[in-house]
């Protein structure tokens, strides 16, 4: 895989035309002329090797040292474009502060330090006001430097308000740090399955370790941070109930109090997207989309790139939330236009976006797209756990069997049952009691999902044996799959197909009855 050509890529169509243009201004004699035509073999529509580049650049001698030098100066002229880019589209009140800042830089070097005083302060209200502490903090520093010139403000007044500035960026840094670092550890620990590590413990270490257990949501920015740490942890314990009315109540007081300036855009809509996640797992659907449009509409409204990597995030959102009201159709139109787009997503977001595709494939009845979907997936079960975690890849492996059954492939069915069996049994073995701990079960945090396996293989088996009454009731009291509260709506999904193998009825119909309970 060429990374350059991947990069290029990801430019939009009238991106990439005003790059040719861009490339056209920079470039000398025949080594621009070079630049260009790499840039135009990179990006045409079949990839090719770097010995083929070669060869259509300097087709009568190959020459891979100069290639490389155009790989280099196409690389430049890639982050300069970027760059300039970048400063016309930051419309943030941090760009506007940093331009004001460097203006006033300039004024006191060149001795016009009426106009530099006059700007800097221009440049101090607009940080305080959209709480940009880091380049307040620049601001306040070249006051302190220039305190003895006419025009200054007095020295004993820039102090106070610098120190001030400080311990608010001090406690921002902080809360980004607990952040991460809670990420990194529920990372460590989904990785090895449903996460059996005390959340609780982890989260109130974290935060004595960084001083936030008094932290108040003063601010959107640190009201984002302290949300993120909480929706963490309710991530593994999936205690949406209680989060998703918490951060609803945050979110409100926060818009109303104080409102969102507009440099706190990127602030306000995660919070948003963590509020409509909250009520979405809470089975609030309608509440969960009106914020999610109202999301949307502060996107549309902002700068095309400013908030691009959140677009997609609130379209899968707002397609699981369109599935539970009963507007399938729609959200298998929002999902296959997302993966049509101009630009391409991500590679998390590509596997999310096909892999939730085929669910809404499998509601409609539609299981060979549903099995088109998955197969596009073309990723190992190695690394998928790797990458996405054990989890991920048992729901991708649960919904390929489930298909494959639908589809008429029993076999096919059972081999993948099998498989998964095999693989959770190996990684969760079952351990004795002993004079201090209690027996672990076969299985472990997995136990419900191989007696779900063990009742599906009966299906697949003896599919008229799903309507006896001794196996209805037998689904119908399964444990761990009564309480709406905790559990996984994916979780759901498929315990709603088991269900409807018992009443001969649609699986649509049966998963909005009980995600409705």
């Amino acid at each position: 895989m060429d990374d350059l050509r991947t990069t290029l890529l990801t430019l939009a169509p009238d991106e990439r035309r005003d790059f040719g243009v861009f490339i056209q201004r920079q470039r000398r004699k025949a080594a621009g002329r070079q630049d260009s035509r790499l840039y135009e073999l990179l990006v045409q529509a079949k990839e090719l090797k770097t010995e083929q580049l070669i060869a259509k650049l300097y087709p009568d001698e190959p020459n891979p040292v100069a290639y490389y030098a155009v790989r280099k100066r196409l690389l430049r002229h890639l982050t300069d474009f970027l760059l300039l880019r970048q400063r016309q589209l930051d419309t943030t009140a941090a760009a506007s502060v940093r331009g004001q800042l460097t203006l006033a830089q300039y004024l006191f070097e060149t001795g016009i330090p009426r106009l530099a005083w006059s700007t800097l302060r221009k440049a101090e209200k607009l940080a305080r006001e959209n709480e940009q502490y880091e380049p307040l903090n620049a601001v306040y520093n070249l006051q302190i430097q220039y305190a003895g010139t006419p025009h200054a403000v007095p020295l004993d007044e820039i102090l106070p308000r610098y120190r001030a500035n400080k311990k608010a960026a001090d406690e921002e840094e902080r809360a980004n740090i607990a952040d991460s670092l809670l990420r990194q550890r529920l990372r460590e620990s989904r990785a090895r399955g449903r996460a059996t590590v005390a959340v609780d413990g982890i989260v109130q270490q974290i935060l004595a370790e960084y001083d936030l257990q008094e932290a108040f949501a003063r601010s959107p920015s640190l009201l984002s941070r302290l949300m993120s740490i909480a929706r963490n942890a309710m991530l593994v314990r999936r205690d949406f109930t209680s989060f998703a009315p918490f951060i609803e109540r945050c979110y409100n007081l926060m818009e109303r109090r104080h409102g969102f300036a507009p440099a706190q855009r990127g602030h306000q809509l995660r919070l948003l997207y963590m509020l409509a996640h909250a009520l979405y797992r809470s089975r609030r659907f309608e509440e969960s989309v009106a914020y999610l449009e109202k999301g949307r509409a502060l996107i549309a409204a902002g700068p095309a790139r400013q908030f691009g990597e959140l677009v997609p995030r609130f379209t899968f959102l707002l397609a699981a939330n369109y599935a539970f009201l009963r507007r399938n159709a729609e959200s298998i139109a929002l999902l296959e236009n997302a993966l049509r787009g101009p630009k391409p997503l991500t590679a998390a977001d590509d596997l999310t976006a096909r892999f939730q595709l085929s669910f809404h494939y499998f509601a409609e009845g539609k299981f060979a797209k549903a099995n088109q979907s998955m197969l596009s997936l073309n990723r190992t079960d190695h690394w998928l756990e790797q990458h996405l975690g054990l989890e991920w890849m048992v729901n991708r492996n649960i919904g390929e069997l489930l298909i494959q059954f639908e589809m008429g492939n029993q076999e096919l069915a059972l081999s993948r049952l099998r498989a998964i069996d095999r693989n959770l049994r190996e990684q969760f073995p079952g351990v004795p009691a002993d004079a201090d701990t209690p027996a672990v079960p076969v299985g472990g945090p997995y136990q419900a999902v191989l007696l779900y396996l063990s009742l599906v293989r009966e299906v697949i088996e003896n599919p008229a044996d799903a309507r006896q009454p001794e196996f209805t009731n037998r689904v119908w009291h399964m444990p761990n799959f009564l309480s709406s509260e905790r559990e996984d709506l994916q979780v759901l999904s498929f315990y709603a197909w088991l269900r409807a193998q018992t009443l001969g009825r649609p699986y649509y119909d049966v998963l909005l009855e009980l995600a409705y309970a």
